[in-house]
């Protein structure tokens, strides 16, 4: 059997709403945070400090405008966020795969 490797998987990505956010902005150019909280019916307090997370990591972008007196944060991944859930798919892909092989 080869090498069974679970320190590939990004553990920033790995967490519940963090893969969720980086799920949904790979199918979306970008997503208001509004959008996304529906989307993953997250709590508002939860989704900033995850969307945090993954901006540090410059995984995602966070831009703010201001649409009719009212601020507008949209986000969007990063190239380098874009190639690390690629990584993060294979990744897991390997890892579940390699599990299923002797099912």
């Amino acid at each position: 059997m080869s090498e069974f490797d679970i320190e590939k998987i990004d553990d920033l990505i790995h967490s519940r709403l963090r893969l969720g956010i980086m799920a949904y902005l790979a199918n979306a150019d970008t997503a208001s945070f509004n959008e996304l909280k529906a989307a993953l019916k997250a709590a508002a307090g939860n989704l900033s400090i995850q969307i945090r997370k993954l901006e540090a990591a410059e995984y995602i972008e966070v831009n703010k405008s201001i649409v009719k007196l009212k601020t507008l944060t949209t986000t969007r991944l990063t190239p380098k966020g874009r190639k690390a859930f690629s990584n993060y798919l294979a990744a897991l892909s390997e890892i579940v795969g390699k599990g299923l092989d002797g099912a």
